[in-house]
């Protein structure tokens, strides 16, 4: 599978602290090997994917790429994206 970065996504994963980028690359190298599968709810058609306990990646699997919309650093980020769509 090949990987595919959108531009909030790429600008996102710029501003992380080193230590939590090194963990989302790892974490990008896992996923062209076993994609994400869960949906998220009320018909958003992306999948979600914990890389830590707070970060995540809103990403979007077409065929055989997947397409990260989002790298977000803490919940707090990521629910805050989420409750636009509700």
């Amino acid at each position: 599978m090949d990987i595919v970065f959108s531009d909030f996504a790429e600008k996102e994963l710029e501003r992380l602290p080193q230590e939590l980028k090194s963990l989302f690359l790892k974490h990008f190298e896992k996923m062209i090997v076993a994609p994400p599968r869960k949906r998220m709810k009320h018909g958003i058609p992306c999948h979600v994917d914990k890389v830590t306990g707070q970060a995540r990646i809103v990403c979007e699997i077409r065929r055989d790429t997947i397409y990260v919309l989002h790298c977000f650093g803490s919940h707090k980020e990521y629910e805050r994206w989420y409750r636009s769509y509700k």
